[in-house]
């Protein structure tokens, strides 16, 4: 597979701007400006293949959002650089950038906030081709939108109404279409199906495969849901604290986990059949983004780590088919 989109050593720190009284400090004799930062992303290198569906799965403020936000030039990064179909856009200007809005499209998390509460569906869905496809004329226009209500399950003659007459489920099916209506190459879809009903879940993630099938998309899908991996996904990328701990394919995930955080996230998922489940208990708490321990962000926790592991930080290194950033592993003293 050729890759669509590259993301190479992506850093992101946001600046905490707190009263300016708390940015003061004294030492040897003088005032000083304190600045701090929250390290949300710490040099994440990801290539997204073309066809594929590469799932960022972590535990709550590991970053995995945030690189979606990058990644789709909603947030600037601070350090790093992401290709698209080998050009660099991460430093391009709003107009420079145009082209690749109608390549590269994101369906949220919350259907209830991503739509605008003033504008009818059929409005939400006509400003985006009216902006991309101006020349398009007024009947194409309509039979488009059509066309792609359709597509998603939603009733075409619905299209006068407001989206606050929908269920949470037809909301992020109109969000389904509105990221589908300019024929998108690449979707990042960050947690689209959390804010759903369970019995909703597998509906939407079907339509998703399906509209993957029909029109060749590439995904970027960011979840916590580790079910919706293994249903879902061709390769999936585990993060910590902002960094990536392994990189392999859903199947090799399930089957044979090799990173300690990973065996632990794992291990956590409930199974029926097992009487006596052997969940792996991390000890310790989750370091602060913004004062990241030195070495392997995850060592104050795994229950392998030496004092290599507390001063070098990990790189991801193959190992039988998947990338992994462990010294237990690379040392081999972790099967």
């Amino acid at each position: 597979m050729t890759a669509l989109v590259n993301i190479k050593n992506l850093y992101k720190k946001f600046p905490i701007h707190g009263d300016w009284l708390d940015q003061i400090s004294f030492a040897n004799g003088r005032f000083h400006m304190k600045h701090e930062y929250v390290h949300a992303i710490n040099g994440v290198s990801l290539d997204v293949q073309k066809g594929e569906a590469l799932c960022v799965v972590g535990e709550s403020g590991c970053g995995k959002s945030t690189v979606a936000r990058v990644v789709m030039g909603l947030l600037s990064p601070s350090g790093g650089e992401i290709r698209y179909e080998g050009q660099r856009i991460d430093h391009l200007s709003s107009n420079a950038m145009m082209p690749y809005r109608r390549k590269m499209q994101m369906i949220f998390q919350n259907p209830y906030a991503s739509l605008n509460p003033r504008m009818t569906i059929k409005q939400t869905l006509e400003e985006p081709i009216r902006w991309h496809q101006p020349k398009l004329a007024n009947s194409e226009l309509k039979d488009k939108v059509a066309e792609v209500m359709k597509s998603v399950g939603v009733d075409p003659s619905w299209g006068e109404r407001f989206p606050h007459e929908f269920s949470g489920g037809q909301r992020q099916r109109i969000s389904i279409a509105r990221a589908l209506i300019v024929d998108p190459e690449f979707i990042v879809a960050d947690e689209p199906i959390s804010a759903l009903d369970v019995s909703i879940q597998a509906q939407v993630l079907n339509l998703l495969m399906d509209a993957q099938e029909q029109r060749g998309l590439t995904y970027l899908f960011i979840t916590h849901d580790l079910s919706v991996v293994e249903h879902f996904g061709t390769r999936v990328a585990v993060m910590y604290l902002g960094s990536l701990c392994e990189v392999t394919t859903a199947r090799k995930l399930f089957a044979a986990p090799r990173h300690p955080y990973t065996q632990a996230l794992l291990s956590a998922i409930p199974r029926l059949e097992d009487e006596k489940p052997d969940f792996i208990r991390l000890k310790g708490e989750v370091p602060t983004p913004v004062n990241l321990p030195s070495g392997c962000v995850f060592h104050g926790r795994c229950p392998l780590a030496n004092d290599r592991c507390k001063r070098e930080v990990p790189v991801l290194r193959e190992v039988d088919g998947t990338q992994v950033a462990c010294h237990a592993v690379e040392e081999g003293r972790l099967d």
